[in-house]
């Protein structure tokens, strides 16, 4: 189980500035974290939910890391939106034994997202090819 706060360079901006979340509910198999410095007309939160369905070989885990954040609109300075990042995780969880595949495709993920082409650099400032295409819509 995760902690009841998100720190120590668990949660980070674009600006590599650490981000301290605080959990602020859990209700069978979902939590929710909010931002310590959050005003309460904006939230900004990170949640994780598991669901589960079908049985023996059939049997399938979804597993969902979303975060929401509202923000002041930079058109009008009055329209609150909100922004929202999420990723699915969907196992066939009752036809694999070990967790390596799914695994490998969480690091396909990241990788794609936090990577600039070729480059070996690592970047988790929302500047990774990936995270390009979708800021952008590009393909």
């Amino acid at each position: 189980m995760l902690n009841n706060t998100l720190n120590t360079n668990e949660v980070k901006n674009s600006a590599n500035a650490e981000q301290e979340f605080t959990r602020l509910s859990v209700n069978d198999r979902s939590t929710v974290f909010a931002l310590i410095s959050e005003l309460p007309s904006l939230p900004h939160r990170l949640s994780i939910q598991h669901s589960e369905n079908g049985t023996g070989f059939k049997k399938r885990r979804r597993s969902v890391v979303r975060v929401d954040k509202t923000i002041v609109s930079t058109v009008d300075s009055i329209t609150p939106v909100t922004i929202s990042a999420y990723c699915v995780m969907d196992i066939p969880v009752g036809a694999i034994a070990a967790m390596t595949e799914p695994t490998h495709v969480i690091a396909n993920l990241m990788s794609f997202l936090a990577s600039a082409g070729a480059s070996t650099t690592i970047l988790y400032d929302g500047t990774g090819s990936g995270a390009t295409a979708l800021l952008n819509g590009s393909l």
